[in-house]
Order: C-alpha cells, then structure tokens, then sequence
C-alpha cells in the first residue's frame, strides 16, 4: 500500500527508457503495465520522465499526451546521481547513456528525494517502464510510525484516514 503522510503529494511518476524508434503502441502498452503491477490509477500520474537524449523520441511525446501529463526529461548526470536508489543497474546502459539505467532513476529523479521505487524496471523487446512515488507502508505499525515522526501529521486529526488505511490494509 502506498500512502503520504506529509502536508505535500508525492507524486507517481512513470519513467520510461527506449530505444529509438520504439513502437508508439509498445511503450504504451509496456506504461500501462506498470501502472497496473502499481496499482497506481492513470488520473495520480505527475508526469512522465525520461533521459534528454529522448526529449524528441515521438513514443516518449506519444506516452506523455497518452496519459496527459508532462514529459521530462534529465540529463545524463542527474540520472547517474540516483544510482544508489536503483534496483537494476546496467553497465551496457551506461555505456551507452553516461548513467547505469534510465527509466528508475528518471522516475525516482522526477519524483524527488523522498520518492522510492513501486514498480522496479520492467522491460518490453525496446522499452523500459518504472514508477516511482509516495511512502511505502507495510503495515498499521509503520502508519503510526511515520504519522508520529511527521509533526504535521497527528493520529487524532487524521482518524479517519487511519481506519481507512487500516481497512485497505486487512483486505
């Protein structure tokens, strides 16, 4: 279960990688994946991200109207600046783009420091999809905890939000 315990939204951002020329209807199709193994909806999307080198890809332009979101991209030392956040590092990637994978760190990067991976890499035959977004939970402990930690948050004001969560989770 994915929840934010701050004052702010953390986004879900969807991070893409290809190769050029990737079919329009296979990096779709490869996103929507994603979304679905995220049990994230399409409406909670903030943007789609990716690496500069792909800014003019027209399946990356495509996937970004798909969803109606944004399309941005980072250079290749941003990306390479979350590495240690990355499940699925690749030396050939590296090699290729100056930073060790694309689609987890564009969406980790887009989705900022307190941001972690949903959806590690999955792969199509030319495309890559990760989400990264809100604050994991894993149970009704954990809840409490970061509620406790967050001075701005307080179990008594959010009870609601508390049953709701603890409702999802048994289920």
């Amino acid at each position: 279960m994915y929840v934010n315990t701050g004052n702010q939204a953390t986004p879900f951002v969807l991070g893409l990688g290809c190769e050029r020329g990737t079919p329009t209807d296979e990096l779709i199709r490869l996103a929507e994946e994603a979304l679905t193994a995220a049990k994230v909806d399409r409406r909670a999307l903030a943007c789609v991200a990716s690496l500069d080198a792909r800014a003019a890809e027209p399946a990356m332009i495509a996937a970004a109207a798909h969803f109606c979101v944004p399309f941005r991209v980072f250079d290749a030392e941003t990306l390479e600046a979350e590495t240690a956040r990355l499940k699925n590092r690749s030396e050939i990637v590296f090699a290729l783009t100056g930073c060790h994978g694309v689609a987890e760190a564009a969406a980790l990067a887009a989705a900022g420091q307190s941001s972690a991976l949903i959806v590690p890499k999955i792969k199509s035959a030319h495309a890559t999809a990760a989400i990264a977004g809100g604050v994991f939970i894993e149970s009704i402990e954990d809840v409490v905890a970061n509620c406790e930690q967050n001075s701005s948050a307080s179990l008594h004001s959010d009870s609601a939000w508390t049953t709701r969560a603890a409702a999802e989770m048994a289920s």
